[in-house]
């Protein structure tokens, strides 16, 4: 049964020193065979993986992140896939504040619209048809201008009938509108009426950024210019004011996986910088603080890339290197790894310990990645181990952990489950009682429809459908490993209670260093 060493044990006693140095040369043997997994089809994933970490810190303030994302946009090398793409949640986000630089660049808008149908009709082939009470988006600009400035434009109307509409006409039938040739006119527009393009009727038709829609690429790269060619101190205030409003979480999501590898370690090391570990992060109340440690403790220079895209993947994506470990093309390596683990011995309590003290003697990110790995080894063997319902409750009661069944209300206690003293005998017994008991309700439920043979074909395809759900889903469990606070399945439990042994172990490790 896999043991999970959740408690240190009263006494100080030591472990074999030979069996914890041959678990340090396997755990580094097991590092080799899952870096070549993890980068088998390159390394961008483990670098999003890593980015999804990143966000997770939670001790950085805005005006922190402010000046790191900001430094990155001004750099020597400006990184104006960053920008475009910082540009870009602007846009979907804020676009009420974008629509009033627009409204103020003319130039911007007659280059959008000039040449492009598509876009002229989106925007300004909006009036109302009779019964509604007004003209919506460029079509208001349009009618409320040509009122206003009939006198020097009303001819330039293109109608679509055999003859004009007169201002006082459309005046009192608006929807007389719907006859305009949207397009010439618009191009009679951009020829011979400029003052239009600056007119406060079109400013105020795109001050709330609904124009960014019909085609967000064209502004995203005026703006770029903006920000690089022209430098707007309009620009750069919109974007300061979003970056400290924004969570940090989401800032890093959307704009880390642009970065190259040599840009992200450079943003980590101006991250570490920044960060202030306290009590909370030290008692890893959050799922980026063994991060925050490292980063808050190391030396810029003492961790690669490398180190720290290895200690993520272990650590959070122990699941995931599983499913690639079991693809057809990481069949060597499975081998490799079976081999390995082969002939591991038991780990005992005194030697797990024993290796937790040699972790205290290490470099934070070789302990970090030890802890890590001994942690995955916990989600392996789980995953490979329990394979029934009974398997989890025996495991639940062999590591103390209290236990009930989450569509059950009586709460199962490991002491009361299998009481202190019990042997292995007790154990076999309990699951042979459960194989027996599922023996008899098979039993029962055969006897119950053997009079009839349709019946039975009834039952055989009821049973094979149950059981197929049961293995895709399988049994629930409230435990006392999070204060029964949700229901665990089958399938989530070993990476569940790896990260528990993980956080355990370094809460220990943190506090001797």
């Amino acid at each position: 049964m896999v043991q999970l060493f959740l408690s240190r044990p009263e006494s100080d006693g030591s472990g074999d020193k030979n069996i914890v140095e041959e678990r340090i040369s396997l755990l580094q043997r097991l590092e080799s065979i899952l870096w070549s997994v993890i980068t088998s089809a390159g390394r961008y994933e483990a670098r999003l993986w890593l980015c999804n970490t990143i966000s997770c810190i939670h001790s950085i303030t805005a005006r922190d992140q402010h000046d790191l994302f900001v430094e990155l946009l001004r750099s020597k090398q400006p990184r104006q896939d960053l920008a475009a793409k910082l540009l870009h949640m602007i846009f979907e986000k804020r676009p009420e504040r974008v629509g009033p630089i627009i409204a103020n660049k003319s130039s911007m808008l007659e280059n959008f619209f000039e040449g492009n149908p598509r876009r002229i009709l989106q925007w300004f082939d909006n009036f109302a048809s009779a019964g509604e009470s007004e003209h919506r988006r460029g079509s208001r600009a349009i009618s409320q201008f040509a009122f206003v400035n009939r006198d020097i434009c009303w001819e330039e109307l293109e109608w679509k009938g055999k003859h004009g509409q007169s201002p006082a006409v459309v005046a009192t039938k608006p929807h007389y509108f719907h006859d305009l040739d949207v397009l010439q006119t618009i191009e009679n527009f951009l020829e011979y009426v400029p003052d239009f393009w600056s007119s406060s009727e079109l400013a105020e038709s795109v001050k709330d950024g609904e124009i960014l829609s019909i085609d967000v690429e064209y502004f995203v790269e005026q703006f770029v210019k903006l920000m690089y060619v022209e430098n707007s101190d309009d620009v750069w205030a919109l974007i300061d004011e979003f970056l400290l409003e924004e969570q940090f979480s989401c800032l890093s999501q959307k704009l880390l996986v642009v970065l190259d590898e040599c840009w992200l370690l450079n943003f980590l090391r101006s991250l570490a910088k920044l960060i202030h570990s306290n009590i909370k992060c030290n008692k890893f109340k959050f799922p980026a603080c063994w991060l925050e440690i490292l980063l808050a403790t190391c030396n810029n220079s003492c961790v690669s890339l490398d180190e720290l895209l290895l200690l993520n993947a272990v650590i959070t994506q122990g699941r995931q290197i599983l499913r690639l470990i079991s693809d057809e093309e990481h069949i060597e390596e499975k081998e490799s790894m079976e081999e390995l683990l082969r002939n591991d011995m038991a780990f005992s309590t005194a030697e797990h310990w024993s290796l937790m003290k040699e972790c205290q003697k290490k470099q934070q990110p070789l302990a970090l990645k030890l802890v890590g790995l001994q942690s995955w080894l916990i989600h392996y063997y789980l995953s490979r181990e329990c394979k029934t319902p009974q398997n989890f409750e025996l495991m639940f009661v062999d590591n103390g952990i209290n236990f009930r069944k989450a569509d059950e209300y009586s709460l199962v206690r490991s002491e009361e489950f299998l009481k202190e003293g019990s042997s292995d005998v007790d154990k076999h017994d309990l699951a042979r009682g459960y194989h027996r008991k599922r023996k008899r309700d098979r039993k029962k439920r055969m006897k119950k429809y053997v009079h009839d043979d349709s019946s039975v074909d009834e039952l055989v395809e009821f049973e094979t459908l149950n059981g197929w759900q049961g293995l895709q889903s399988g049994r629930s469990w409230l435990l006392s490993t999070d204060g029964y606070s949700c229901a665990w399945n089958m399938a989530d439990i070993p990476e569940h209670l790896s990260r528990l042994c993980f956080m355990t172990w370094m809460k220990w490790v943190c506090s001797k260093w």
